[in-house]
């Protein structure tokens, strides 16, 4: 394999393809993060995970062991020894836990694994169509207008047009000289990402809340880098709904729940209601019916017996709800069943918003690209 590089005077130039070299750690680092994040941050699991995996596949040898590898973890400050004092308040099992310098490998780990090397530049912002007087330079000329503010003349051009219709000799400057440079006004995106913690989400011998957390993991990830200006909430929902913390994602784990997607609808709504800008959304990683209801009593009604009329309308007053605050909701839905795909399109009618049916193994680009595109919105 080579690789090749350009020369405006000689053309393409080949050179032979040098692989690059990993270091023992780096190897070992990214099974390792993979295993994590199945485990949900329980270190002494993915430990013993990856002993079974280097006996079948010979990841250590002689020179790096298992126990080399859990040293360069505590050296590089990626985990530590858990304090007897302050207990295991959750975060990882055993006498190790995770630090806030490998949750935050974590998330990059995801970004990197599901939407590719990106690369930080700059402050990123939402941009809309709207021209006039906004945030940013667009590039482009126009004639100046009426109620124009003069802070968006572009005085070179103006000159310029000065000089050709009338002369350096008699270089006046009128109105019908003048030259206004467009801007861009840029906007900010609130997104609440609500997840399915409910127990379908392992049942049938498929995982699906390890590609859930992946996919919140690495869309945090991206706000963080590409647009810093954006908010981004986590949800998670099953009998009940309650926020959790970014560094909280990695430890997410699936329980003995039902799916009440009406609380999660509520709380995503009540969370976007105190967002000051313009732009809110909600996406929405479900993988079933809603099956679960709270009673104006406290008692939660349940039933996870094909599609419940009452349970059904409540979620599409939800939607209708959200509508009106001009809220769009995009439903991820992973699961193919006919009668699923028709609650999914009746809820999507309601709310005027997108529903994607899909596998586990595009979610993450679907989830990505859908963010970029809601992006773009007009003020």
């Amino acid at each position: 394999m080579t690789s090749k590089e350009f020369n405006s005077k000689q053309g393409f130039t080949f050179s032979k393809h040098v692989p690059e070299e990993l270091s023992n750690f780096d190897r070992v680092f990214d099974i390792f993060k993979d295993l994590l994040t199945h485990t949900s941050g329980d270190i002494e699991e993915a430990f013993e995970w990856l002993d079974m995996l280097d006996k079948e596949y010979d990841i250590f040898n002689d020179e790096y062991t298992l126990q080399d590898f859990e040293e360069d973890l505590k050296k590089r400050g990626y985990i530590k020894q858990e304090d007897p004092e302050e207990g295991n308040s959750g975060q990882g099992k055993g006498k190790n836990v995770l630090t806030p310098k490998l949750e935050a490998a974590l998330r990059e780990y995801a970004l990197d694994q599901i939407f590719g090397k990106l690369k930080k530049s700059g402050t990123g912002n939402h941009r809309t169509t709207k021209t006039g007087v906004g945030d940013e330079r667009d590039g482009e000329n126009r004639s100046f207008q009426y109620g124009d503010d003069l802070s968006v003349v572009n005085m070179t051009e103006s000159l310029k047009n000065a000089q050709i219709n009338n002369g350096i000799a008699d270089l006046r400057l009128t109105e019908d000289d003048l030259i206004v440079e467009e801007t861009k006004h840029k906007a900010q995106m609130s997104t609440v990402l609500m997840i399915d913690i409910s127990h379908s989400m392992i049942l049938y011998g498929e995982d699906r809340i390890t590609p859930a957390k992946k996919v919140a993991m690495a869309l945090v990830e991206l706000i963080k880098r590409k647009y810093p200006k954006d908010s981004i909430d986590i949800i998670v929902f099953g009998n009940e709904a309650w926020p959790i913390k970014i560094k909280d994602l990695p430890y997410l784990k699936v329980g003995p729940y039902h799916t009440n997607t009406v609380a999660g609808l509520e709380l995503a709504m009540d969370i976007l209601r105190r967002k000051r800008n313009t732009n809110k959304q909600i996406f929405m990683i479900t993988d079933g019916k809603p099956s679960c209801i709270q009673l104006p009593t406290g008692e939660f009604y349940t039933n996870s017996y094909g599609l419940d009329e009452m349970i059904v309308n409540q979620c599409l007053n939800k939607a209708a709800q959200a509508r009106k605050l001009k809220i769009p909701i995009t439903t991820f839905m992973i699961a193919q069943d006919p009668y699923l795909r028709q609650f999914v399109e009746a809820f999507t009618a309601q709310n005027k918003g997108k529903a994607f049916l899909t596998g586990l193994s595009g979610l993450g680009q679907m989830i990505f690209e859908d963010y970029e595109k809601n992006r773009i919105r007009r003020i």
